[in-house]
């Protein structure tokens, strides 16, 4: 064999090496791009929806607070329709069957939630922080909307090396994983809802009086991101791991946060329902199907007493009484 030869055996080697090395591709990794399934925008305001918001800003009264509530019936019904009518197609016309599956989710779940989510909506639009642009600032906790007026959530989940900082300065023992090399920016993992609790209670104590640190609701989490669209990019399906929780940036949440789809699970204080000792778990994972990354998804827990490889968490700060902001703070007007 010539030297020319073996050149090209060691490259044919090296290739062969490193592509059976990679990841399996995850079915679902990118198909969002062509999805006919989620939606792909933010659901836009119509400007009876923003006429009836300044209303009630201007006069908050039973009245005007009625004629908003039917508003945002309709435009939620309007949506439930859509919906309703992509599924009957997808029965005609859907080569898979998954497809007509996951359509039919969705709308069980609107169905299902059609109230509960209307009033959420409602105490959204209510919120006095309901500003222009509100959702592209760069704080460190962002006001989570809809929730109550002292609460702000953080940007990012918590990371390896914030809670390796936690770890040192209170004796507790690292997770596994947490000080791997290169992920020093990337969520930690493998920490129980007690872990996160005294992640959260270390931070309170070391601001005294200026605030208070807990684990967000599924209700808070939700409001906090807001409709997943379908054409945003996260780590689902395209690693097999976690990323760097800034590695998507410009994929924000409704408030403004990031990383709040896809890459680990995070930690809600909520009880699930029917399964004793779990928590809720919102935003999916790298190892998720897609639509299990929806923010309207409540339906998945893990035990509260064990951590895991996929599950991590994000804080909620809760500001002090005579710091919170006030209803006669207005901001804007709706966006």
């Amino acid at each position: 064999m010539n030297a020319k030869t073996l050149s090209l055996a060691l490259c044919a080697i090296l290739l062969t090496v490193t592509v059976s090395a990679a990841p399996k591709p995850n079915a679902e990794a990118k198909l969002h791009k062509y999805s006919t399934v989620i939606e792909k925008e933010r659901p836009e305001l119509n400007e009876a929806t923003r006429r009836l918001i300044a209303a009630y800003r201007r006069d908050p009264s039973e009245a005007n607070l009625a004629a908003l509530r039917e508003q945002v019936a309709k435009n939620y019904d309007a949506v439930l329709a859509r919906k309703k009518a992509k599924l009957e197609e997808l029965k005609r016309t859907a080569k898979h069957a998954s497809k007509i599956a996951e359509m039919q989710e969705i709308v069980d779940e609107m169905v299902a939630t059609r109230e509960t989510r209307i009033e959420q909506s409602l105490r959204h639009f209510k919120d006095p922080r309901l500003t222009p642009g509100s959702r592209d600032t760069k704080a460190d906790y962002l006001p989570v909307i809809g929730a109550g007026l002292d609460v702000s959530i953080a940007r990012f989940p918590v990371t390896n090396a914030e809670y390796a900082a936690f770890a040192k300065a209170t004796g507790r023992a690292l997770p596994e994983g947490c000080d791997a090399e290169g992920k020093a920016r990337h969520p930690v993992t493998n920490v129980s809802y007690a872990d996160a609790s005294a992640y959260c209670a270390w931070l309170t104590a070391k601001e005294t009086g200026k605030a208070t640190y807990r684990l967000p609701t599924a209700e808070e989490w939700s409001f906090a991101a807001g409709h997943m669209p379908k054409d945003a990019d996260f780590n689902c399906g395209v690693r097999d791991g976690t990323a760097p929780v800034d590695a998507y940036a410009s994929t924000l949440a409704a408030c403004g946060a990031c990383d709040m789809w896809g890459n680990c699970w995070e930690w809600t204080a909520t009880d699930l329902a029917g399964a004793e000792g779990q928590k809720i778990v919102k935003g999916g994972s790298w190892k998720s199907r897609r639509t299990d990354c929806r923010t309207e998804v409540d339906t998945f827990g893990r035990a509260a007493a064990a951590g895991a490889e996929d599950v991590g968490f994000r804080v909620v700060k809760v500001a002090p009484a005579d710091k919170a902001a006030r209803p006669g703070r207005r901001g804007g007007g709706a966006r």
